[in-house]
């Protein structure tokens, strides 16, 4: 394997020449499942602790404990669909079964998970949620995780993936962006908490759905190297296997190939701090930036820079190559996440400035390593054989839940540990400095930290454009 970085001025006369470029048709309708996996990745994120800690009147370790509990969940099944998909695709050409299945189902178990009759008290508030938001989770598992492997299927080139990503990337932009300040609008439209949760949870189980079904219509037979689909024999269904083959097959995916290590820990690490920042955005707003709608503008500084940002991530890519640009990418955003702290001495509208420069990196940590998982996935195939992609994303998506979960399970700790105060809806409660300065802390300081980590585990991932575009050449 070719470890040189080749003259990244334009992309390889290989790649220039495809017959296969992907329509535009196909594009819009894979970037629409953004909209539901942008949606579920981040409204519960940012308000399932806070509906936990402040309307439900659980407490932070026990908010915590809910949410990661339900995740660990979710990275256990994940590598079982992820196999059980490989095997949908080697019987009948398609992922297209699991897809439907997980989207057809999340909007009445979304809503589910905001619907606590608040007189159930909190400890049976918290076992509901931990029970709906577990369903949750694992009909989202059966979108995601053959909607993750379909990229390596539908195109072999770098570049063209890239494309692809891009434009899913600006539609989970302007998804989060949609959630994060339309989700809290929603919770306030009634005045009343335990109904505004309700109609959040209903109207935003059926556009997740919605997302999920229109990008079902693109799962199809995967391609070779000339754009035509790949044939049946090389498609052959495997026989039965065990559920811990499942597991053992997505620990041999780790094992064998170094650039999918690589860019999992790189992932994982990044998720960890976004997910800590976007559970936490909530109670910066409520508790430093001194107003609970806040959020919304927090969201819209976050993610109204980043859906310009995204096409221009791609086109940098180009010249640089997606590793250096997504290098480039996590540098920025812990720069201005660290410049957050400053808020422990003078809180004000001023987050909102570094907040907007970490939202253009955000759409380049977004786009750039979803591009290079397909051709991670590719590569391994030259020496594995297709038809493995699910196995992949099985892992993939259990490392994004286990960063995500984290996050969320980091921000509950911080909170109990500087004596944050719950309390139930309607209640008014005085917070401790220490626990303001957790807040600013958990938002700044913690996530700049963990993206100075991912980009040490980055700075070992090896594969260049060359290599891929040989190994578009071999299958």
């Amino acid at each position: 394997m070719s470890t040189d970085v080749p003259d990244a001025g334009a992309p390889s006369a290989y790649t220039a020449a495809r017959p296969d470029r992907l329509s535009a048709g196909t594009i819009a309708r894979y970037a629409t499942g953004s909209v539901g996996t942008g949606g579920f990745a981040t409204l519960p994120g940012l308000v399932l602790t806070y509906y936990l800690t402040d309307s439900l009147g659980v407490a932070a370790l026990a908010a915590g404990a809910v949410i990661t509990t339900a995740k660990i969940w979710d990275v256990v099944i994940d590598p079982v669909i992820g196999a059980l998909t490989d095997r949908d695709l080697a019987r009948h050409g398609t992922r297209r079964r699991l897809m439907l299945i997980g989207a057809c189902s999340i909007p009445v178990l979304f809503a589910l998970t905001f619907a606590v009759p608040p007189a159930l008290g909190a400890v049976v508030g918290a076992i509901w949620v931990l029970i709906a938001f577990l369903l949750t989770a694992t009909a989202f598992s059966l979108f995601q995780v053959p909607y993750i492997a379909l990229p390596a299927e539908l195109t072999p080139g770098y570049d063209e993936r890239t494309r692809l990503l891009t434009w899913r990337v600006v539609v989970l932009t302007f998804s989060i962006l949609l959630f994060g300040a339309g989700g809290p609008a929603l919770r306030g439209v009634t005045g009343d908490p335990t109904t505004g949760y309700l109609i959040m949870g209903v109207v935003s189980g059926v556009v997740i759905a919605g997302g999920m079904l229109v990008a079902t219509t693109v799962a199809r037979r995967p391609v070779t190297a000339t754009g035509a689909p790949l044939p049946a024999p090389a498609l052959a269904a495997p026989a039965r296997v065990p559920i811990r083959e499942h597991y053992a097959a997505g620990i041999r995916s780790l094992r064998r190939s170094a650039p999918f290590r690589a860019l999992l820990s790189t992932f994982v690490l990044q998720a960890l701090a976004t997910g800590l920042m976007l559970a936490g955005a909530q109670y910066v707003a409520t508790w430093v930036m001194h107003s609970e709608d806040a959020v919304q503008l927090l969201f819209i500084a976050l993610i109204a820079p980043a859906l310009f940002a995204a096409p221009g991530w791609g086109l940098v890519s180009r010249r640089l190559g997606k590793e250096r640009t997504f290098a480039i990418a996590g540098a920025v955003f812990a720069v201005a996440a660290l410049t957050i702290v400053f808020a422990l001495w003078v809180p004000g509208e001023w987050i909102y400035a570094p907040v907007a420069v970490a939202g253009i990196a955000y759409a380049g940590m977004q786009a750039l390593p979803m591009a290079m998982l397909p051709d991670v996935i590719s590569h391994d195939e030259v020496a594995s054989g297709p038809g493995q992609a699910g196995a992949f994303s099985g892992v993939w998506t259990a490392g994004e839940t286990i960063g995500f979960a984290l996050g969320a399970s980091v921000l509950t700790i911080i909170l109990a540990l500087t004596g944050y105060v719950s309390s139930t809806a309607g209640a008014s409660v005085t917070q401790p400095d220490a626990a303001i300065s957790g807040i600013v802390i958990s938002f700044s300081v913690v996530p700049a930290a963990l993206i100075g980590l991912s980009l040490l585990t980055l700075s070992r991932y090896r594969l260049r454009r060359a290599d891929i575009d040989g190994a578009a050449l071999l299958r």
